[in-house]
């Protein structure tokens, strides 16, 4: 027997780079957002969940949530850490819904909140070279940052079905015209196919502005029972599906930090992703025919074509149309990132996750000032992490 959970708040730090503010500082400015927006205050939070940063913060050991608590509320409430790189705010959410949809606990509170180092995501600090962890051996044995590994699924998209440069620019100017209207993004500023394909190239054949960079950001939610809900007196939004999961043997995708696998037929492209979907959509009992608006994680203008193809929104090779149709904007069909996505904020890795929630919570109540969907009632979220990773949310208003 379980009980149906709730968002009850929801905030969010600007996304950019902030080097005067500690990660601690960014989380908790996130977390008096949310609490302010679920009108209640640290006396009432009963756990608190973080998404475990790899570059600072939870005095040296990710013990982020224990670090906030002893700033601000050391009341006994319990502490969680969870790992799970860029989808350990996916992880976060998942575990704090279940503390309450088993009875235990009224209402918990989800942070994540990451300082990024600049350039292409490292190992972490202080990581071992041991030749049994594959991760090191990506670094030593092929230097393969991440561009890489997106941009052979890019080159096997043109291949395989014919997709364009200039239709892989358009994914990224669609990225930052929803960002234009959104306060939080960090980068507001409306660009074109041309400038696109002018910036430079990284990862062939993927451009800079195809390509999301790293930032500093931080996001909380408050999630809560159905009797803490009627007290906000808010629209209620609540979490009809909450999915993570990892990958599949046999999935055809180049999944960080494997460059090549086995392959089966019918094992679904980035498994990890397509499997977490699948449960939130079960369990929430609806079809991707549902959903609204997606929120999905879009590290390159590859994802915002291929993703909704390998989760069943329409077949392999429509997303090209879609996008070159306008079914993708913000008025369109399906509606991807209003927010801007992770092309236009920068990706903080604990927090993004965490944030896509933000932004479904804040799409589903009618409060996405400049960048709204219109009648939006069901709103989906997607991340994938290293280690094949992958996690997905579903909000029904």
């Amino acid at each position: 027997m379980t009980q149906s959970v709730y968002v009850l708040g929801a905030g969010a730090h600007p996304w950019g780079k902030w080097p005067d503010k500690p990660q601690l500082q960014l989380a908790l400015e996130a977390i008096d957002l949310a609490l302010a927006d679920a009108g209640l205050g640290w006396p009432d939070v009963q756990g608190l969940v973080a998404a475990s940063s790899r570059f600072e913060g939870g005095m040296g050991w990710g013990l982020h949530a224990n670090e906030i608590v002893q700033a601000v509320a050391e009341q006994g409430i319990p502490c969680v850490n969870v790992g799970g790189a860029c989808a350990a705010g996916a992880i976060a959410f998942h575990t704090a819904h279940a503390m309450i949809a088993s009875g235990e606990h009224e209402v918990v509170c989800v942070i994540g909140a990451e300082r990024m180092p600049k350039g292409f995501i490292p190992r972490p600090p202080g990581s071992q070279d041991d030749i049994t962890d594959s991760d090191y051996l990506r670094w030593v044995a092929m230097g393969a940052t991440n561009p890489a590994y997106w941009a052979i699924e890019a080159r096997r998209r043109m291949h395989e079905l014919g997709t364009s440069e200039e239709t892989l620019a358009r994914a990224a100017v669609l990225m930052r015209r929803n960002a234009a209207g959104n306060r939080l993004a960090r980068f507001r500023k409306e660009t074109t196919v041309d400038e696109v394909l002018a910036s430079p190239m990284v990862a062939d054949p993927l451009h800079l502005l195809q390509i999301c960079p790293v930032s500093d950001g931080a996001a909380a939610i408050i999630l809560g029972s159905e009797s803490w809900m009627k007290r906000t007196g808010r629209l209620a939004v609540e979490v009809a599906g909450c999915a993570i999961a990892t990958g599949s043997f046999g999935d055809p995708g180049r999944r960080i930090p494997t460059i090549a696998s086995s392959v089966r037929a019918g094992v679904t492209h980035t498994s990890e992703v397509g499997n977490a979907v699948a449960r939130a959509c079960a369990m929430a009992g609806i079809g991707p025919e549902d959903v609204d608006v997606l929120e999905m994680a879009d590290n390159t203008a590859w994802h915002i074509l291929a993703w909704p193809e390998q989760f069943g929104f329409y077949e392999a090779g429509k997303g090209d149309w879609m996008l070159e149709n306008g079914e993708l904007d913000i008025g369109g069909t399906l509606p991807i990132n209003p927010s801007g996505g992770f092309l236009s904020f920068g990706e903080a890795t604990t927090a993004q996750a965490v944030l896509q929630i933000c932004e479904l919570t804040w799409q589903l109540r009618g409060q996405a000032e400049g960048h709204q969907v219109p009648d939006a009632r069901i709103g989906m979220s997607a991340v994938l992490g290293l280690g094949a990773n992958g996690g997905s949310v579903i909000l029904k208003a």
